[in-house]
């Protein structure tokens, strides 16, 4: 899911309705978004929930949310109370299938779990914003290890001024890979972030086994790691830049 470029409505759950509202909007580029702003600050006891559309994981085990925002500043705003905020909650629900987020008791028992409080590194006064000179926060988030087929990611205000640029929600996975002779499959970064999933090699085409087992460990930035055995050309085939082996041809000589 990615909602920078989104310019239909994203649709997404509000609760209660006098919370969280879709507007149009501009980013600091002043292309137009699709954003979620929320803004109730001189009303105390605020918990107002934002629930994302369900977000298929794709066989990920972990999940990456990348959230940009904007703050307003609590002591720009006049005779604000002491119940302004100006950081969010996010939390994620695991679940199978698509489930009726309308109904008011699904905000109540779901179980969420709760990834982080998110504050921003920069909040604006009404003066800044008057000048386009939005403060944009950039945060990114993991969470893990999933195991239903998809998940909601929600949102919980309680009592900021701010506005949900966009979300980005992604995974990181190693890219099938030929090395040492051998190849690799695509393979997802684990649950942890410190998490190494091993995968197995095949030979290449015209190559045989040396060492064994082959495999690389893929790490949790979705880079590989520490190879561990080999292939090698088999006899009558020599190397090709390190991927290939080509049918060997014995040299002639000319008198």
């Amino acid at each position: 899911m990615d909602t920078r470029t989104a310019t239909a409505e994203l649709g997404w759950t509000a609760n209660p309705a006098s919370g969280w509202e879709e507007v149009s909007g501009y980013d600091e580029n002043l292309n137009t978004i699709r954003t979620y702003q929320v803004c109730n600050v001189f009303e105390p006891n605020q918990n107002n929930w934002l629930l994302t559309t369900f977000i298929n994981r794709r066989g990920a085990h972990r999940i990456y949310t990348e959230m940009r925002f904007t703050v307003r500043d609590c002591s720009s705003l006049p005779n604000v109370p002491g119940s302004c905020k100006e950081t969010f909650n996010l939390y994620y629900y695991e679940t199978d299938s698509v489930i009726a987020t309308k109904k008011s008791a699904f905000w109540s028992e779901a179980p969420y779990l709760k990834v982080d409080t998110i504050a921003a590194d920069e909040s604006f006064s009404q003066v800044d914003f008057g000048g386009r000179l939005m403060k944009v926060n950039t945060e990114v988030r993991s969470f893990g290890p999933l195991t239903r087929n998809g998940f909601y990611l929600a949102f919980q205000d309680y009592g900021a001024c701010m506005s949900l640029l966009s979300v980005r929600v992604f995974f990181k996975k190693c890219p099938s890979i030929v090395q040492n002779f051998a190849v690799f499959p695509e393979t997802m970064t684990g649950a942890e972030s410190t998490s190494l999933v091993i995968a197995r090699g095949t030979c290449i085409p015209n190559a045989e086994e040396v060492d064994v087992p082959i495999k690389l460990y893929c790490n949790g930035d979705g880079e590989w790691m520490v190879p561990i055995g080999r292939c090698t050309c088999k006899p009558g085939y020599e190397p090709e830049n390190s991927v290939a082996c080509k049918v060997s041809f014995p040299s002639s000589h000319f008198h």
